[in-house]
């Protein structure tokens, strides 16, 4: 399990950033194209369209969310996150950003 000093330094290395700025926009484009039908669409839009505008603002704000989501995981195992880790990390993190407020 990684300390907390260790997930600190992870959330201030901008290499998870850009990692995560990538993610966000393409989570955006997954929920632009959804079904009407999925629980929460409404608010997933206005999230997609806040994230398309500057994704590297979302990243930031939903960085402290995709990390306590992996707090169990060691430093080694955060740091090497792939590209899919970092993306399901920022699916399941959406609906609590998408709030429409």
């Amino acid at each position: 399990m990684a300390t907390y000093k260790q997930i600190s330094d992870i959330a201030n290395n901008n290499i998870l950033l850009d990692q995560m700025s990538v993610a966000v926009a393409i989570h955006a484009d997954v929920i632009r194209q959804e079904a009407g039908s999925v629980a929460n669409h409404a608010n997933r839009l206005i999230w997609a369209k806040a994230t398309f505008s500057d994704p590297v603002a979302m990243a930031s704000k939903m960085q402290w969310a995709v990390l306590a989501q992996n707090a169990s995981a060691t430093d080694a195992q955060i740091r090497a996150a792939t590209d899919a880790t970092i993306l399901t990390a920022i699916a399941a993190a959406v609906d609590i950003f998408a709030t429409g407020a």
